[in-house]
Protein backbone atom coordinates (compact mmCIF):
# COMPACT_ATOMS: atom_id res chain seq x y z
CA UNK A 1 0.00 0.00 0.00
CA UNK A 2 2.89 2.35 0.80
CA UNK A 3 4.41 1.70 -2.63
CA UNK A 4 1.14 2.59 -4.34
CA UNK A 5 0.79 5.80 -2.31
CA UNK A 6 4.36 6.81 -3.10
CA UNK A 7 3.70 6.07 -6.76
CA UNK A 8 0.62 8.29 -6.66
CA UNK A 9 2.58 11.16 -5.06
CA UNK A 10 5.31 10.79 -7.69
CA UNK A 11 2.68 10.73 -10.42
CA UNK A 12 1.24 14.05 -9.20
CA UNK A 13 4.76 15.50 -9.26
CA UNK A 14 5.20 14.35 -12.87
CA UNK A 15 1.95 16.06 -13.88
CA UNK A 16 2.56 19.29 -11.95
CA UNK A 17 6.11 19.58 -13.29
CA UNK A 18 4.85 18.98 -16.84
CA UNK A 19 7.17 16.02 -17.32
CA UNK A 20 8.17 15.95 -21.03
CA UNK A 21 7.40 12.26 -21.52
CA UNK A 22 4.00 12.53 -19.85
CA UNK A 23 3.08 15.62 -21.86
CA UNK A 24 4.33 14.03 -25.09
CA UNK A 25 2.21 10.91 -24.62
CA UNK A 26 -0.86 12.89 -23.56
CA UNK A 27 -0.47 15.31 -26.49
CA UNK A 28 -0.13 12.48 -28.99
CA UNK A 29 -3.24 10.77 -27.60
CA UNK A 30 -5.25 13.98 -27.90
CA UNK A 31 -3.94 14.67 -31.39
CA UNK A 32 -4.79 11.23 -32.75
CA UNK A 33 -8.21 11.06 -31.09
CA UNK A 34 -9.24 14.61 -32.04
CA UNK A 35 -8.15 14.05 -35.66
CA UNK A 36 -10.03 10.76 -35.95
CA UNK A 37 -13.14 12.26 -34.36
CA UNK A 38 -13.19 15.32 -36.61
CA UNK A 39 -12.66 13.27 -39.77
CA UNK A 40 -15.31 10.74 -38.73
CA UNK A 41 -17.77 13.56 -37.98
CA UNK A 42 -17.18 15.13 -41.41
CA UNK A 43 -18.18 11.80 -42.96
CA UNK A 44 -20.91 10.65 -40.59
CA UNK A 45 -23.00 13.83 -40.28
CA UNK A 46 -23.68 14.17 -44.05
CA UNK A 47 -24.06 10.38 -44.41
CA UNK A 48 -26.42 10.24 -41.44
CA UNK A 49 -28.56 13.00 -42.96
CA UNK A 50 -28.74 11.11 -46.27
CA UNK A 51 -29.89 7.97 -44.51
CA UNK A 52 -32.44 9.88 -42.43
CA UNK A 53 -33.97 11.98 -45.22
CA UNK A 54 -34.24 9.22 -47.83
CA UNK A 55 -36.58 6.28 -47.88
CA UNK A 56 -35.24 3.03 -49.29
CA UNK A 57 -35.73 -0.67 -48.85
CA UNK A 58 -33.78 -2.08 -45.92
CA UNK A 59 -33.36 1.28 -44.16
CA UNK A 60 -34.51 -0.07 -40.79
CA UNK A 61 -32.21 -3.07 -41.12
CA UNK A 62 -29.28 -0.78 -41.95
CA UNK A 63 -29.95 1.39 -38.89
CA UNK A 64 -30.17 -1.71 -36.69
CA UNK A 65 -26.83 -2.96 -38.05
CA UNK A 66 -25.22 0.43 -37.37
CA UNK A 67 -26.52 0.41 -33.81
CA UNK A 68 -25.30 -3.17 -33.31
CA UNK A 69 -21.74 -1.98 -33.97
CA UNK A 70 -21.87 0.59 -31.13
CA UNK A 71 -20.12 -1.84 -28.78
CA UNK A 72 -17.86 -3.62 -31.26
CA UNK A 73 -14.64 -4.76 -29.49
CA UNK A 74 -11.64 -2.59 -30.28
CA UNK A 75 -9.49 -5.68 -30.93
CA UNK A 76 -11.89 -6.73 -33.70
CA UNK A 77 -11.45 -3.39 -35.43
CA UNK A 78 -7.72 -3.63 -34.78
CA UNK A 79 -7.58 -7.04 -36.44
CA UNK A 80 -9.49 -5.76 -39.46
CA UNK A 81 -7.19 -2.73 -39.85
CA UNK A 82 -4.09 -4.88 -39.31
CA UNK A 83 -5.10 -7.36 -42.00
CA UNK A 84 -6.03 -4.50 -44.35
CA UNK A 85 -2.79 -2.53 -44.02
CA UNK A 86 -0.22 -5.24 -43.20
CA UNK A 87 2.45 -6.16 -45.73
CA UNK A 88 0.36 -9.09 -46.98
CA UNK A 89 -2.88 -7.09 -46.96
CA UNK A 90 -4.60 -5.39 -49.89
CA UNK A 91 -3.48 -1.93 -48.69
CA UNK A 92 -0.05 -3.01 -47.49
CA UNK A 93 1.74 -1.13 -50.25
CA UNK A 94 0.84 2.20 -48.65
CA UNK A 95 3.26 1.44 -45.83
CA UNK A 96 1.45 3.11 -42.94
CA UNK A 97 1.41 0.24 -40.45
CA UNK A 98 2.66 1.17 -36.98
CA UNK A 99 2.24 4.89 -37.62
CA UNK A 100 -0.13 7.50 -36.16
CA UNK A 101 -1.89 7.60 -39.55
CA UNK A 102 -3.14 4.03 -39.34
CA UNK A 103 -4.17 4.65 -35.72
CA UNK A 104 -6.32 7.57 -36.88
CA UNK A 105 -7.90 5.38 -39.56
CA UNK A 106 -8.56 2.62 -37.04
CA UNK A 107 -10.18 4.99 -34.56
CA UNK A 108 -12.31 6.47 -37.33
CA UNK A 109 -13.63 2.99 -38.16
CA UNK A 110 -14.19 2.29 -34.47
CA UNK A 111 -16.29 5.39 -33.75
CA UNK A 112 -18.10 5.67 -37.09
CA UNK A 113 -21.07 3.50 -35.97
CA UNK A 114 -21.49 5.64 -32.85
CA UNK A 115 -21.40 8.95 -34.71
CA UNK A 116 -23.55 7.67 -37.55
CA UNK A 117 -26.18 6.01 -35.38
CA UNK A 118 -26.50 8.87 -32.93
CA UNK A 119 -26.63 11.42 -35.75
CA UNK A 120 -29.56 9.55 -37.29
CA UNK A 121 -31.24 9.41 -33.88
CA UNK A 122 -30.63 13.15 -33.42
CA UNK A 123 -32.33 13.95 -36.72
CA UNK A 124 -35.19 11.59 -35.90
CA UNK A 125 -35.79 13.47 -32.64
CA UNK A 126 -36.51 16.77 -34.40
CA UNK A 127 -40.19 17.74 -34.43
CA UNK A 128 -41.71 16.78 -37.78
CA UNK A 129 -43.55 20.12 -37.85
CA UNK A 130 -40.20 21.89 -38.34
CA UNK A 131 -39.44 19.73 -41.34
CA UNK A 132 -42.90 20.29 -42.81
CA UNK A 133 -42.62 24.05 -42.26
CA UNK A 134 -39.28 24.22 -44.04
CA UNK A 135 -40.62 22.27 -47.00
CA UNK A 136 -43.80 24.38 -47.17
CA UNK A 137 -41.68 27.54 -47.30
CA UNK A 138 -39.90 26.22 -50.39
CA UNK A 139 -36.69 24.88 -48.88
CA UNK A 140 -34.80 22.42 -51.07
CA UNK A 141 -33.28 19.20 -49.73
CA UNK A 142 -30.00 20.81 -48.67
CA UNK A 143 -31.71 23.75 -46.95
CA UNK A 144 -34.07 21.36 -45.17
CA UNK A 145 -31.11 19.33 -43.95
CA UNK A 146 -29.45 22.49 -42.60
CA UNK A 147 -32.63 23.49 -40.75
CA UNK A 148 -32.93 20.07 -39.13
CA UNK A 149 -29.22 20.02 -38.31
CA UNK A 150 -29.54 23.36 -36.51
CA UNK A 151 -32.42 22.00 -34.45
CA UNK A 152 -30.50 18.81 -33.62
CA UNK A 153 -27.11 20.48 -33.11
CA UNK A 154 -26.83 19.72 -29.39
CA UNK A 155 -27.60 16.04 -29.91
CA UNK A 156 -25.10 15.90 -32.78
CA UNK A 157 -22.41 17.55 -30.66
CA UNK A 158 -23.18 15.01 -27.92
CA UNK A 159 -22.62 12.23 -30.45
CA UNK A 160 -19.25 13.73 -31.40
CA UNK A 161 -18.23 13.98 -27.74
CA UNK A 162 -19.18 10.35 -27.16
CA UNK A 163 -17.19 9.32 -30.21
CA UNK A 164 -14.14 11.17 -28.92
CA UNK A 165 -14.48 9.49 -25.52
CA UNK A 166 -14.59 6.08 -27.18
CA UNK A 167 -11.54 6.89 -29.30
CA UNK A 168 -9.25 8.22 -26.59
CA UNK A 169 -10.02 5.41 -24.12
CA UNK A 170 -9.46 2.41 -26.42
CA UNK A 171 -6.32 0.30 -26.07
CA UNK A 172 -6.58 -2.89 -28.15
CA UNK A 173 -6.65 -1.14 -31.51
CA UNK A 174 -3.73 1.15 -30.64
CA UNK A 175 -1.58 -1.79 -29.56
CA UNK A 176 -2.33 -3.88 -32.64
CA UNK A 177 -1.83 -1.30 -35.37
CA UNK A 178 0.32 1.33 -33.60
CA UNK A 179 2.86 -0.97 -32.02
CA UNK A 180 3.32 1.22 -28.91
CA UNK A 181 6.55 2.71 -30.28
CA UNK A 182 8.11 5.17 -27.85
CA UNK A 183 8.12 8.72 -29.14
CA UNK A 184 6.05 7.80 -32.21
CA UNK A 185 2.85 5.80 -31.61
CA UNK A 186 2.74 5.43 -27.82
CA UNK A 187 -0.49 6.87 -26.41
CA UNK A 188 -1.94 7.09 -22.91
CA UNK A 189 -3.69 3.72 -22.82
CA UNK A 190 -0.83 1.71 -24.34
CA UNK A 191 1.73 3.48 -22.13
CA UNK A 192 -0.32 2.64 -19.01
CA UNK A 193 -0.43 -1.02 -20.06
CA UNK A 194 3.31 -1.15 -20.73
CA UNK A 195 4.48 0.75 -17.64
CA UNK A 196 2.22 -1.29 -15.34
CA UNK A 197 3.62 -4.55 -16.71
CA UNK A 198 7.14 -3.20 -16.10
CA UNK A 199 6.32 -2.15 -12.55
CA UNK A 200 6.81 1.57 -13.31
CA UNK A 201 3.76 2.69 -11.35
CA UNK A 202 4.65 6.39 -11.20
CA UNK A 203 4.32 7.00 -14.94
CA UNK A 204 1.36 4.62 -15.23
CA UNK A 205 -0.54 6.38 -12.44
CA UNK A 206 0.28 9.83 -13.85
CA UNK A 207 -1.12 8.87 -17.24
CA UNK A 208 -4.08 7.19 -15.55
CA UNK A 209 -4.89 10.42 -13.70
CA UNK A 210 -4.74 12.35 -16.97
CA UNK A 211 -7.00 9.82 -18.72
CA UNK A 212 -9.53 9.85 -15.88
CA UNK A 213 -9.47 13.66 -15.86
CA UNK A 214 -10.16 13.73 -19.61
CA UNK A 215 -13.01 11.25 -19.10
CA UNK A 216 -14.54 13.43 -16.40
CA UNK A 217 -14.26 16.51 -18.60
CA UNK A 218 -15.92 14.62 -21.46
CA UNK A 219 -18.77 13.44 -19.23
CA UNK A 220 -19.31 16.92 -17.78
CA UNK A 221 -19.36 18.41 -21.28
CA UNK A 222 -21.76 15.72 -22.44
CA UNK A 223 -24.12 16.36 -19.53
CA UNK A 224 -24.08 20.11 -20.18
CA UNK A 225 -24.83 19.54 -23.85
CA UNK A 226 -27.68 17.15 -23.04
CA UNK A 227 -29.17 19.72 -20.65
CA UNK A 228 -29.24 22.24 -23.49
Amino acid sequence: MTEIWQGFIKAIELIVSLDPEVMEIAGRSLGISVTSTVLAALICIPLGSLIHFHRFRGKRVLVNIIQAFFSIPTVSVGLFVFVLFSQAGPMGGIGIMFTPTVMVIGQMILITPILLGLTISAFSGVDKAILDTAISLGANNFQTMIVVLREARYAVVAAIVMGFGRAISEVGLALMVGGNIRGFTRVITTAISLETSRGELELAIALGVILISLTLIINIALNRIQQR
